[in-house]
């Protein structure tokens, strides 16, 4: 069967990855999703096991659409009686980049009249509509005059991980905090370091990385389950077979943060993900934190000053590269930032550069190497 996982711009290959460990067949990335073919028990691995999808959908129809008339007739034609039963509930999600469907509610609109229509017909009746929670998610995505339709087999984004009760302001996405640290190529074989934790997301997703624990362990419902073909007794064996596969982690998870909200929010959220024994938290500023002895990982997502305003980012950022160069030798080091102006005052060199997105934000995650009883800095750069 075909699916395509959505995932974030910059993520896409890191979800091919994943998705080849899950057993996947004729992987394909595309842009902000991952095209993949699988067996009924893939689909429900990747709803559960994946950490950098947002979605996994099946396209059931594509079709060409040079205007409106023709999208709700190509809509239409669909056997939809094979797919929705009158006492189903829907809903659609929609994404145009066309140059003819400009705008997504329109198109998704076209489509729900084309569906109630093609029910009307034939039974009189139709399927109500339900936004907030339907029995089907349907999903339409236009490229120029490229149609896709498509059932969603999540239901709620997985990025909802289930675990963060609260968070502060300007919280870094469950999807790509796993997607940068994936990225990383940490392998859960040294200490793993926050030094600016905000509501610990990253020290979360580290964990459950490094322990092997499925993203959506919590997660009660997925869209699979409404289908007609829900096979529960392999969606139990994929539970099992995932818990089985996790393992205990030998290393320091340790965060800190100078705002004593953020490590109680912190501490709230590893309780509700059932991690909080792993965690290590201090209150500290910056300057005055003290590492774990090396070797180890340092992942960070300073204020870019955007959405957070700092009094006075390069300063900050000049501070980063201060603490890193006098505490953390033997550590490699790693940043995400929106803010190129404010990086260059970190002073060091970045050995790897990766271009992702925080929301419309546009990011750099940078690595920089400290090596053990050196300041210098590798001088290798790649471009991703």
């Amino acid at each position: 069967m075909l699916y395509l996982a959505k995932t974030l711009a910059g993520l896409e290959e890191v979800l091919a990855h994943e998705l080849a460990a899950l057993g996947a067949q004729d992987i394909m990335p595309l842009k902000r999703a991952v095209q993949f073919t699988g067996d009924q028990k893939l689909l429900y691995r990747a709803n559960y096991e994946l950490r950098t999808a947002i979605r996994i959908i099946q396209p059931i129809a594509t079709f060409r659409a040079r205007n409106e008339i023709e999208l709700y007739r190509q809509v239409y034609d669909i056997n939809w009686p094979s797919i929705l039963q009158l006492q189903d509930t829907f809903a659609i999600d929609a994404a145009t980049n066309s140059d003819i469907f400009r705008h997504s509610k329109y198109a998704a609109l076209k489509m729900k009249d084309a569906i109630a229509d093609r029910f009307r017909n034939q039974t009189g009746r139709r399927p109500d509509v339900d936004p907030k929670n339907p029995i089907k998610r349907l999903n339409l995505h236009i490229y120029q005059e490229q149609c896709t339709v498509s059932l969603d087999s999540s239901g709620d984004s997985l990025h909802k991980r289930g675990y963060r009760a609260e968070a502060l302001e300007a919280p870094i996405n469950e999807v790509l905090a796993a997607g940068i640290i994936l990225l990383t190529g940490w392998q859960a074989d040294r200490h793993f370091i926050d030094p600016m934790c905000g509501s610990g997301t990253l020290l979360l997703e580290a964990a459950m990385i490094a322990r092997q624990v499925p993203p959506q362990w919590k997660r009660r419902a997925f869209g699979f389950m409404r289908w007609a073909d829900f096979d529960a007794g392999l969606w139990m064996q994929v539970k099992r077979e995932a818990k089985a596969r996790i393992k205990p982690f030998e290393y320091l998870l340790w965060g800190a943060d100078n705002d004593l909200r953020a490590i109680a929010l912190t501490r709230s959220n590893a309780a509700e993900a059932g991690l909080e024994q792993y965690l290590s938290l201090q209150a500290v500023e910056f300057e005055q934190i003290q590492p774990p002895e090396a070797p180890g990982i340092v992942v960070m997502n300073p204020p870019y000053d955007e959405r957070l305003q700092v009094d006075d980012v390069t300063q900050l950022y000049k501070s980063i590269g201060d603490k890193l160069k006098s505490s953390f030798s033997g550590y490699e080091a790693w940043i995400i930032s929106a803010n190129a102006d404010a990086v260059k005052h970190i002073g060091l060199k970045a050995s790897k550069k990766y271009t992702l997105f925080n929301g419309p934000l546009e990011c750099k995650l940078l690595r920089f190497d400290m090596y053990e009883g050196s300041k210098k800095i590798s001088v290798e750069t790649e471009e991703s």
